[in-house]
């Protein structure tokens, strides 16, 4: 699988939380969502790390590395 392929499970799997979470069943469970929101946003911000150091133009998405970590870092002390 490549990077582009990933991405497009990535975006399918989040339209799908979004479809789910227009109609919640109960609060059970919750927790175990913003787990995994956390640990999937830390991915994400690792991968965009990862493509940032082989790209030419460095820097181009270090804000949004450092905005899903803190993002991920508030989901998971809640």
């Amino acid at each position: 699988m490549n990077e582009l392929e990933a991405s497009l499970i990535l975006r399918a799997g989040a339209d799908l939380l979004n479809s789910a979470s227009a109609d919640p069943r109960s609060e059970e469970g919750y927790a175990d969502v913003k787990a995994n929101i956390a640990s999937a946003l830390e991915s994400i911000a690792e991968a965009l790390s990862n493509f940032e150091a082989a790209s030419p133009q460095a820097n181009r998405s270090t804000g949004w590395v450092q905005d899903l970590r803190r993002v991920a870092d508030d989901l998971g002390e809640g």
